[in-house]
């Protein structure tokens, strides 16, 4: 059985935050393991990489607090942190490997582009390039209008 000693859980305020932050800190609870989640800034391109960005930061605050807040539910801590990068994907793969995480836990919204499920940028990105195993949670089907 797969017991991962570390996780890391990418959050961005969206449907399944509550979802992932739940399995994590119960995988983590079950393994004696440490729950890491991040909040990644995108910062464009026009923009120092360093730059202050007050509503962002605050939004991730809010976020953050709320997976903290997810997190007790279960009893287990969870050590998070704000990062800005330039792809939210090359973020999440570096901070895996510089972390040494034994997981990432992905929570994706459905979505649908041009008819059919999209899974954006960032999940095929982490897929193909993390060091370690990755878990993909997508929100249930609502209606197929492709919200």
């Amino acid at each position: 059985m797969f017991n991962p000693k570390k996780i890391l859980v990418p959050v961005n305020g969206g449907p399944q935050d509550a979802t992932v932050v739940a399995l994590a800190s119960q995988l983590a609870k079950r393994s004696k393991g440490q729950v890491y989640a991040i909040y990644v800034i995108e910062v464009r391109r026009t923009l120092p990489l360093d730059a202050d960005l007050p509503s962002e930061r605050q939004e991730a605050d809010v976020v953050l607090d709320g997976v903290e807040h997810a997190a007790e539910e279960w009893d287990q801590e969870v050590e998070t942190e704000i990062l800005q990068a330039r792809d939210v994907g090359t973020a999440i793969v570096e901070e895996a490997v510089e972390a040494n995480v034994d997981l990432i836990l992905l929570g994706i919204s459905y979505r649908r582009k041009f008819g059919e499920f999209d899974l954006g940028r960032t999940v095929p990105y982490v897929l193909k390039n993390a060091p370690c195993e990755v878990w993909v949670c997508r929100e249930q089907i609502g209606d197929r209008s492709g919200r």
